[in-house]
């Protein structure tokens, strides 16, 4: 009886309910287990994290605001998600360090998208692989176990929401247009929800895949019809659009100069904020994204491409490469590139290399081979970390390999990739089904979370982001006068998270010394009282080397890490900066316009 039941969930089709069951466990591994653990992540999560946490104190839930300024780069449904889960458990016991409302939305995110994978490959794996067993595990698994999967799916920026709700546009969709079970408003909300998370870009990409993927085919064409565009549009604009109408209602030329204007038009026309990167970046980021199936990359998108569509399990393979493809050409021929760009591409590239592991024969050999290479490849180059570690040219991780070493983290990952290689080598050779040396070597890599990747994490905290929290957090129990912080030379948003007060942020040039100075009498964000005769400083131990602002520094009052923490004399400070301004005829320039300033 108990071997009927067995037969029943594993061979040859687990039931819907069984897939979706695993595929959450797995998620709850990859994505929640030890979410939280570190503080939030310089430099932008910081931002998000207190737009929200101001949205939910101020009750302005319309604009997010960070450090006293109107954030407009975004729109508001990642900071309402944020925010929402704020107010369910933020700074007590359960979030200490406020990172783990900040992240919630990204990992629920990603979990989304591993369910969804695993139902879709499940349902793909029943229509064309009769013979297939556990098939629809591999789709969830090289999404989640994806390099950028793992970092952006912990962390509270809105990328990650993006590419579930896109990702879920895109397959409703397609289900409907392939005459599958799917209403057809459901791919319209989704895509109302993607343009509620980071503008128009969700809609170019949604579009840009159905041009793909339906040119030049009237057949494809006439099917469009079954996802109503003209009620679809109304569906996008009625659920998308009053928030727009809202902000510019209240916020005018404000919001359209710097959310159409600058975040979305020239980002895509000029460089903006110096995120500037060679035109291949996507093409790597495809390579990156697939570890450590990158060999069979190219071969599985060149047999989706040539997929045939007369059927809806034949024509999934073609959609999934017009999808990757729409990502990949609209962010390459974007002058601003950054990596997480890619991330909508990710389900999509997952399900592309599940298809070619699911050809039978020599093709599957060939990807467990690849994958088996790699994985060997990247266990030797751990065992060999003292020798390149010493290149990371970072001063907050000055003393990182010494610290591996004593973790014996390089250790564990060589070990746990070359004994899945082995393993998954042994078994392919007395076993003559490939699936199951695929899923092992994938397992390996799932083992490597828990036990490498998240201490590895921890280290980074504890030498990058910790010795700045532990100043802030001084400052916000010890300053019980409300004297103004500023930061020098070190714009970390996550200061003005945890200090929960307006910082003035100013480089260390003479120009920001004279900023500096002008601000704490004229800006109303960091406006200096009159019974305050001095100002908490938060820089770098290097800013004391300067002659320009050594004689205002005595002893620090506190050190953390390569931070310091000094009081300095207002008298002090406006003396030098006045002798500058004549010397040199510096002006303040404080409140010339960027939209990158918080």
């Amino acid at each position: 009886m108990l071997t009927a039941k067995l037969r029943f969930f594993l061979f040859p089709f687990p039931p819907y309910w069984f897939v979706a069951v695993c595929a959450l466990a797995i998620s709850l591994v990859l994505f929640l287990w030890d979410l939280g653990a570190i503080g939030l992540v310089d430099e932008t999560p910081p931002l998000f994290a207190s737009s929200a946490r101001r949205m939910l104190e101020s009750g302005d839930w319309l604009v997010p605001h960070v450090n006293g300024l109107p954030r407009y780069d975004k729109p508001p449904l990642l900071y309402w998600l944020m925010a929402i889960a704020y107010s369910a458990f933020a700074q007590n016991s359960l979030d200490p360090l406020g990172s783990l409302a900040a992240a919630l939305p990204s990992a629920l995110s990603a979990m989304l998208i591993l369910v969804l994978l695993a139902l879709a490959l499940a349902w793909w794996e029943r229509a064309t692989l009769p013979h297939s067993i556990a098939m629809w595990l591999v789709a969830p698994l090289l999404f989640g176990l994806s390099p950028l999967v793992l970092v952006w799916g912990r962390i509270g920026v809105s990328d990650m929401l993006l590419s579930a709700l896109l990702a879920g546009s895109m397959l409703a969709g397609w289900a409907c247009w392939a005459g599958l079970s799917a209403p057809w408003w459901l791919s319209w909300m989704l895509l109302s929800l993607a343009v509620l998370t980071k503008g128009p870009v969700a809609v170019i990409l949604f579009a840009f895949t159905w041009l793909l993927f339906v040119f030049p085919s009237p057949t494809r064409i006439h099917r469009l019809r079954r996802l109503r565009p003209l009620w679809g549009a109304l569906v996008l604009c009625g659920l998308s659009l009053p928030w727009y109408l809202l902000v510019v209602w209240r916020d005018g030329d404000a919001f359209l100069t710097s959310f159409f204007g600058y975040h979305n038009f020239q980002r895509f026309t000029q460089v903006v904020n110096h995120h500037q990167s060679v035109w291949w970046l996507y093409f790597a980021m495809l390579v990156v994204a697939s570890l450590p199936w990158s060999p069979r990359i190219v071969v599985a998108l060149w047999h989706s491409m040539r997929a045939p569509i007369d059927a809806p399990h034949t024509s999934l393979p073609r959609f999934c490469a017009s999808w990757l493809f729409a990502v990949l050409l609209f962010f390459t021929a974007s002058a601003t590139k950054l990596p997480s760009y890619w991330l909508p591409a990710v389900p999509a590239t997952a399900l592309i290399l599940a298809f070619d592991c699911g050809r039978l024969g020599t093709v599957r050999r060939n990807f467990l081979g690849s994958g088996m290479t790699i994985s060997f490849a990247l266990g030797l180059m751990a065992w060999l970390a003292p020798l390149w570690l010493p290149w990371i040219d970072d001063p907050d991780l000055i003393s990182l390999p010494q610290q591996l070493a004593a973790l014996h983290l390089p250790l564990v990952v060589g070990l746990i990739l070359c004994g899945g290689v082995a393993l998954a080598w042994l078994l392919q050779r007395f076993y003559k089904q490939p699936i199951w040396s695929v899923l092992l070597l994938q397992c390996s890599w799932l083992l490597l979370v828990p036990l490498a990747y998240l201490p590895m994490l921890r280290l980074g905290d504890a030498l990058r982001s910790a010795p700045l929290r532990h100043l802030a957090l001084l400052v916000r129990s010890n300053n019980t006068d409300h004297v103004p912080v500023v930061a020098l030379g070190a714009p970390k948003p996550s200061l003005h998270f945890y200090t929960q007060m307006p910082v003035a942020y100013e480089g260390a040039s003479a120009q920001a010394m004279v900023n500096l100075n002008h601000r704490l009498k004229h800006d109303p964000r960091v406006l200096v009282p009159s019974n305050v005769q001095s100002v908490l400083l938060i820089a770098p131990f290097s800013i004391g080397e300067s002659k320009l602002w050594r004689p205002l520094l005595d002893e620090p009052v506190h050190r953390a890490g390569r931070y310091g923490l000094w009081r300095v004399l207002l008298s002090r400070l406006d003396q030098r900066a006045s002798k500058i301004t004549e010397r040199q005829g510096f002006a303040p320039t404080w409140l010339h316009p960027r939209p990158e300033r918080f």
